[in-house]
This record gives C-alpha cells, structure tokens and sequence, in this order.
C-alpha cells in the first residue's frame, strides 16, 4: 500500500514540476540571458537546456520507481498488463497527474502572471487530432522499442527518447504545439477555461490516447515472440 501510495504522490510532483520546467527555461533563455525568441541560437540553447531537462526528469521517474507527468507514458504500459493494472493507472494516476499539471500551471500564472497561455491549436480540428495523434504514435512506438528490444545504458537510451520527443515536438509545436502530454495540455487549458471544448478533448485527449492505444497493440504485433522463443519458455 506504501508502494501505491508513494507512486501516486510521484506522479502529482513530477507533473507539477514538468509544467514549470518549460516554464523557468524560457525565463531563463529569453529572460535571465537576454536572448531574443526570433535569434536561432536562442533556440538552440533553448532546445539544449530542454534535452538535459528530459535526462533529469528521466533520472526522476527512475528514483521513484515509475513516476511519470505523462498519462501517456503509463497508459502504454498498463495496456500490456492486466486489467487491475490499467483500472488503476486510468482512476488513479492519470487523474492525479492532471491534477498536479493543474496546480502547477496555477501557480505559475499567479507568479507569473503575464508568462503565457500555453499550447494552442492553431489549425483545423481533424488536421491538429491528425498531427497529435501521428506525433503520438510515433514516439509510443520508439519508447517500447527502448524499453524492450534495444540494448544499451540509461544514458544511451535516455539520449534517444530526448532527442526524438524533441525532434517531435518540434516538428508540431506551430500546429498543435506538438505536446504529447494530456495531462500539461489539460493543466493550461482548464486555467483558460476551455479545458471541456471539442478541440482540448478531441486533439489533446482522444486523438493520443487511441494513437497510444494503436502503437502499443502495434508494438506488441511486431515483436511477438516466435513459436521457438514460446517452446524455449515453456520448457
């Protein structure tokens, strides 16, 4: 129960601190630095600082013995498991990490209060549930090939989530703000109040959770054990 008890209040803490991290590094790039958001080498700066951020929040979710900000990330997992584990990954740990996302975005306008408001989508409903949903899909699918078939160390295989979810993000962040994350979507939205419109749930929500749910039956279609790997189980 203690073991529970202590991935859930992760859970909370981390997406709270994941909301404020995007946050502090762009006070500190444009801000602290003084660089200017049109000038390249800001942004690669910018993109430097977020990849070593992802290494520490990797580190993070390593010490807590599974603590993740993204339902994403525990809902890929739950699917391959039983049906207990993925009850209580959907009532549990998803609604905390909203939660933690909420408090985390609240707080931050309250001190900052002119920071932002957020990921937006700035095209059609079916072409931003498209973009999220492919951006979905495709770092679902390169997170269970790291985490099952690819050998390697922490750091190599922590380098190579980085740097994808980066490329990803990237690559929709003047659609959709290629976010990835129900949860910190849903933490800026619910502060602008438009957290139970069509567009926040049907791109935000619906469009990467069936991307999810596609990648990892994907996944598992892909890599399933040939009829010597059963027998040699078996035996």
């Amino acid at each position: 129960m203690g073991g529970i008890v202590k991935l859930l209040v992760s859970d909370m803490i981390l997406s709270f601190m994941w909301v404020w991290s995007s946050v502090l590094i762009k006070i500190f790039v444009h801000k602290v630095l003084g660089f200017s958001s049109n000038h390249v080498e800001a942004e690669l700066f910018r993109y430097s600082i977020s990849i070593v951020n992802m290494f520490l929040f990797a580190y993070l979710a390593k010490l807590t013995n599974g603590g993740a900000y993204n339902p994403l990330t525990v809902l890929s997992s739950a699917i391959s498991g039983n049906f207990t584990k993925f009850l209580f990954t959907v009532g549990s740990r998803v609604p905390l990490q909203v939660l933690g996302s909420v408090l985390g975005v609240r707080l931050i306008l309250y001190t900052f209060p002119g920071i932002g408001r957020g990921p937006q989508l700035t095209v059609s409903l079916h072409k931003g549930a498209l973009t999220e949903g492919l951006l979905t899909f495709t770092i679902v699918l390169i997170s269970q090939g790291l985490s099952a078939k690819i050998p390697g160390s922490f750091l190599t295989k922590t380098w190579i989530s980085s740097v994808s979810k980066l490329t990803l993000h990237i690559l929709g962040s003047d659609l959709t703000g290629g976010c990835m994350n129900p949860a910190s979507v849903m933490g800026w939205a619910y502060a602008r109040g438009d957290h139970i419109t069509k567009e926040h749930l049907l791109v935000y929500w619906l469009a990467p959770v069936e991307a999810t749910l596609l990648a990892a039956w994907t996944f598992s279609y892909l890599v399933r054990p040939t009829k010597q790997e059963k027998e040699k189980k078996t035996n």
